[in-house]
């Protein structure tokens, strides 16, 4: 089905124009079928035209990682400026799988009590925080987070109404609405995955003072690296893994600070403020450019 789809899609694709990268239900194998299939009507390997490839195959080192490295980066920068300190900050994540499961070990990691995580069969919380490492190790063996050792079972949407200080939903779509706003705690909500938050929900939690940091910035950091990892085809050549995280967290953070300073000058929220820039800036390159023909 793939490498028909591809085959289909072929004319409209490629390392020079749209260059498709996996999401949900989709992994680096099925680019590794898309960049093949590609490649075969071309007659010579063109490891540009997708990205999320395996390794070995020209993808990036750090890809894997980099939505959940982006995330935390900038959920750390939101705390920061909000006068939290990891040690001292508890957090939620909705979902573990390719978003959920990073996000929660890097915060951990950073210092951060992750109390509690869900995924599609359910959630576990413990007000003392999880043992991470071990829940992922958990996850391997089971397939969920349900049953981990040392947490007690809640439902996986009561997972977004936890009494936490950061809020990180990465699982699904319009998961915050207007019939569970009001039973949120978080007062930083981090958008991991697209869209988690319906404009009615925006609008109560803006009016409640919940600062959310929206996906358009907070998930970037997979589309950046994937940049990368057409770069580093591009070049033939591949950087290390240090390279690419170093430059990852500087696009987070130069992107969080050119937001967060315009939006405090404005009184706009972060989610308006970056859909401005983003607009912006193209209509500036647009106009640069002028009309032709």
């Amino acid at each position: 089905m793939t490498r028909r789809y591809t085959s289909e899609i072929s004319p409209l694709i490629g390392p020079e124009c749209d260059i498709p990268a996996p999401d949900v239900g989709t992994d680096e194998l099925t680019m590794a079928w898309m960049m093949d299939t590609y490649s075969t009507a071309r007659g010579h390997t063109v490891p540009g035209v997708v990205t999320g490839k395996p390794i070995v195959l020209g993808g990036s080192l750090g890809r894997a990682s980099a939505t959940s490295r982006g995330v935390v980066r900038v959920a750390l920068a939101a705390l920061a400026e909000r006068g939290f300190v990891p040690s001292k900050t508890t957090a939620a994540v909705q979902g573990f799988g390719k978003v959920g499961r990073g996000a929660a070990v890097f915060l951990a990691e950073a210092g951060v009590r992750v109390t509690g995580v869900s995924d599609r069969f359910g959630g576990v919380y413990n007000p003392d925080g999880l043992d991470v490492p071990a829940l992922a190790r958990h996850v391997d063996r089971t397939g969920s987070v349900v049953g981990f050792e040392g947490s007690e079972a809640i439902d996986r949407d009561d997972l977004l109404t936890l009494p936490v200080d950061l809020l990180v939903p990465a699982a699904m779509e319009s998961v915050i609405t207007a019939a569970n706003v009001d039973d949120i705690q978080a007062t930083i909500i981090v958008e991991g995955a697209n869209g988690p938050t319906t404009t009615a929900a925006d609008r109560m939690l803006r009016d409640r003072d919940v600062l959310v940091v929206p996906d358009i910035l907070a998930n970037a950091g997979g589309v950046i690296v994937s940049y990368f990892e057409w770069a580093q085809a591009n070049q033939t050549y591949r950087w290390p893994l240090h390279q690419v995280e170093q430059r990852l967290e500087e696009r987070m953070l130069t992107a969080w600070e050119a937001v967060s300073t315009s939006a405090a000058k404005t009184g706009r929220t972060l989610r308006q403020t970056a859909m401005i820039t983003a607009v912006q800036r193209v209509a500036e390159a647009h106009a640069i450019r002028g009309l032709y023909p």
